[in-house]
């Protein structure tokens, strides 16, 4: 179950691709038949779920096509990646609308062509599901009690069990089908013990809509499944079998499985190729270096931001002393400060014009790309595979 965490592959081939072309940096590259490895180690780990890819992670056209035919399903959250699906050949059957956060417009549009899938969190939302996407299937996303992620959501998206018990009977009142709840345990989650405490409270939830004559044969999962970067993470065999425990000792009847993976299929397959702009020191004395790269946190490494993701780091100097560095962006914004706490190590020899590649970068990355900030172009892609 390791191939989701494995780089052994992918990254010389990767570098090779940049090496050969010398595309303009910075610059992803995608290898889309990792991205196929990813996905079927995935469905080979979790045989009994059904897999959406969270298109959020990486949306480009390429992976999403790729994606498709493999036979995957789709968490979307915007109309935007409901026409990017379906463009690349998706079935509408094959998506979930999982952001709860929408317009009644987008719900309209999303029913018209062809969704019948949605997530809610609260009142309105519900509502406007019954009002413009008349007998879907809803699932309601309530807030887990489990250990902090990796890169946290904070309590903007779910509500109380509780609530999701009343908002699941009201919407069997209103015409829905029910699916049941769901749970996202939070992006890159290294401890298994998430989506026991998840499904734990997903088991409750259900219990008490049973009780109410609702049933509910759906457990949406989500996605969180961690990837390792600077530190390894836990094979997702891990994860896997935490899951099936834990369903099989909460639930009296299984019900059908899904989870909701983006960064496990995605960001083993990417490497960034960045450039060095400057190296410099603050005072004479100061041991630390910082190294300005021409991708910062608006162009790509946004998920840098508090330092949440360490990424792996290779230069055209491997095995030369190094030293200790501060990273930074090129931007004119003193916010654009890649790592500053979290300790890195570059090659002392490092000069302006050297190229420092980021690995398992293919993840979040692109897709965060600001338009233009301080007139930087967004991200390119290219993909080999």
């Amino acid at each position: 179950m390791h191939a989701v965490l494995d780089t052994s592959e992918a990254v010389p081939r990767l570098r090779a691709f940049l090496d050969d072309n010398a595309p303009a940096t910075p610059c992803l590259v995608m290898d889309l038949d990792t991205v196929r490895s990813n996905y079927r180690a995935l469905r080979a780990a979790l045989p009994e779920a059904g897999v959406l890819y969270a298109v959020k992670a990486n949306p480009a056209p390429e992976v999403v096509a790729a994606l498709v035919a493999e036979g995957s399903g789709f968490d979307v959250a915007s109309t935007g990646e409901i026409d990017l699906c379906l463009d690349r050949g998706a079935d509408p059957a094959d998506l979930s609308y999982g952001n709860p956060i929408k317009k009644a417009a987008d719900i309209a549009y999303a029913h018209a062509r062809g969704v019948r899938r949605f997530t809610f969190d609260s009142d309105g939302d519900l509502e406007n599901l019954a009002a413009h996407a008349p007998g879907s299937r809803v699932a309601c996303r309530f807030l887990v009690d489990a250990p902090a992620s990796g890169t946290p959501f904070g309590a903007k998206f779910g509500c109380a069990p509780a609530m999701a018990v009343r908002l699941l009977a009201r919407a069997a009142e209103l015409g829905l089908v029910v699916d049941g709840a769901c749970f996202h345990v939070g992006s890159q989650h290294r401890d298994p013990a998430a989506w026991v405490a998840g499904i734990a409270q997903a088991a409750g939830i259900a219990r008490e809509l049973a009780a109410r004559g609702v049933p509910t044969p759906v457990l949406n999962l989500g996605g969180g499944f961690p990837t390792g970067y600077a530190e390894p993470a836990p094979p997702l065999a891990e994860h896997a079998a935490a899951i099936r425990t834990a369903v099989a000792e909460h639930f009296a009847e299984v019900p059908e499985l899904v989870v909701e993976p983006g960064r496990a299929v995605v960001a083993t397959a990417g490497v960034i190729r960045s450039e060095v702009v400057l190296v410099s020191r603050k005072a004479d004395t100061d041991e630390h270096r910082w190294v300005y790269l021409d991708i910062g946190r608006y162009s790509g490494l946004a998920e840098t931001e508090n330092e949440y993701i360490a990424y792996r780091l290779r230069t055209g100097h491997p095995g030369a002393p190094d030293g200790p560095v501060i990273l930074a962006g090129p931007t004119c914004d003193g916010d654009d400060v890649i790592y500053q706490h979290t300790p890195y190590r570059l090659p002392l020899a490092l000069r302006a014009g050297d190229h420092v590649d980021i690995l398992d970068a293919g993840a979040y990355t692109a897709s965060y790309s600001s338009v233009s900030f301080n007139g930087f172009p967004p991200l390119p892609t290219h993909f080999v595979g």
